[in-house]
């Protein structure tokens, strides 16, 4: 027998079909309103989920944070809970930094994809009776991890913006792996000037190899793509 609740609107947002489609059926047992809003295949408009959501009006939204073609789900968080909706965010997504990035957006708790139904709804449970889902020491501890990894993300872009354009194209091409040889070749330069770009690069960055510049090059583009 499903437990008797007050009813709680709450909108899932998730592409992945099968997981969306067992919150639902596992929501409306425990005697939800359950509203899954689809993610549609292509580009949808600017706003288009946002407008969605906002027309179901949900008490609680399970939110996805890669929503494909609907963009990146963190961008929902703030006008969302502007709302009052409280704001769940259940991802696959592993990086302390993000879940502090969610938590500081407003989210009232972050979920692991992993987590069993039962902790969901639980973590509903909790939201519908007024009481945290999260400890104050542990929203705090995620949101420092947050802003410490801002700033460093920031002292990485302020090394990067030295670079001049020739020096970040010398950069792009050896984080897609392409050779000193190969750069020199296909720009019609010597060797010996691509190595000097590439020492330049090195220092500029304020590493000691191009491993550690490509491997912070990398660093900061995943980070600007979450964002």
């Amino acid at each position: 027998m499903p437990r008797a609740l007050g009813l709680t609107r709450v909108a899932v947002v998730e592409d992945h079909l099968l997981f969306a489609e067992s919150l639902e059926v596992a929501l409306t047992l425990e005697g939800h309103d359950v509203h899954r809003i689809e993610v549609p295949e292509g580009t949808p408009p600017a706003g288009w989920l946002l407008t969605a959501l906002l027309r179901v009006r949900p008490r609680v939204v399970l939110l996805d944070l890669d929503l494909g073609p609907g963009g990146p789900g963190t961008r929902l968080i703030e006008p969302l809970v502007r709302t009052r909706a409280a704001v769940v965010v259940i991802t696959g997504e592993s990086r302390e930094a993000v879940w502090g990035e969610c938590l500081r957006r407003g989210a009232r708790a972050v979920l692991e994809k992993t987590a069993s139904l039962n902790t969901i709804l639980a973590t509903i449970r909790l939201i519908g009776d007024g009481r945290p889902v999260m400890s104050r020491e542990e929203r705090e501890r995620l949101m420092l991890v947050y802003h410490q990894e801002k700033q460093e993300l920031a002292a990485v872009r302020a090394r990067l913006d030295r670079l001049t354009p020739r020096e970040r194209e010398v950069l792009g091409c050896l984080m897609q792996g392409t050779t000193v040889r190969e750069i020199a070749r296909s720009s019609f330069v010597s060797e010996a000037t691509v190595r000097t770009q590439v020492k330049s690069i090195l220092a500029k960055l304020e590493v000691c190899s191009q491993l550690a510049a490509v491997g912070m090059a990398h660093r900061a583009q995943s980070r600007l793509v979450a964002h």
